[in-house]
């Protein structure tokens, strides 16, 4: 069986972040593998174990009792499409962005948890 792999790349460029989301994990199941960023070996190794954390991920924990408004600050949040916010709320935890800054990550959960929402930084 060979690969077709531009029809692979044209089908991934045509999928909702959902549908990728859901095709990762599908492929973590399958294979035992996990998708997240290795860990820096830096600091095991006698590195700077203390710097401090510059980007972070926003993970939405729980929707809260304003499912609703939940999903409205995530579709502002995100840019994405009511379906695709919906998507990600229905499938708490999920992360609503990635590798933002301390600031931008504040931001967020501050207006997520003012719908009452319950958000990760990680």
């Amino acid at each position: 069986m060979a690969l077709d792999t531009e029809k692979i790349i044209a089908d991934l460029k045509e999928a909702s972040i959902l549908e990728l989301n859901d095709l990762v994990k599908a492929i973590e199941d399958e294979f035992g593998v996990s998708a997240a960023a290795p860990v820096a070996a830096a600091g095991a190794a006698g590195g700077d174990a203390a710097a401090e954390q510059t980007e972070f991920d926003v993970e939405l924990a729980s929707e809260g009792s304003a499912k609703v408004k939940t999903i409205k600050v995530v579709k502002d949040i995100t840019g994405l499409g009511l379906k695709d916010a919906k998507g990600l709320v229905d499938n708490v935890p999920s992360v609503i962005k990635e590798g933002v800054s301390k600031d931008e990550a504040e931001d967020i959960k501050a207006k997520l948890e003012e719908v009452g929402a319950s958000v990760n930084l990680k």
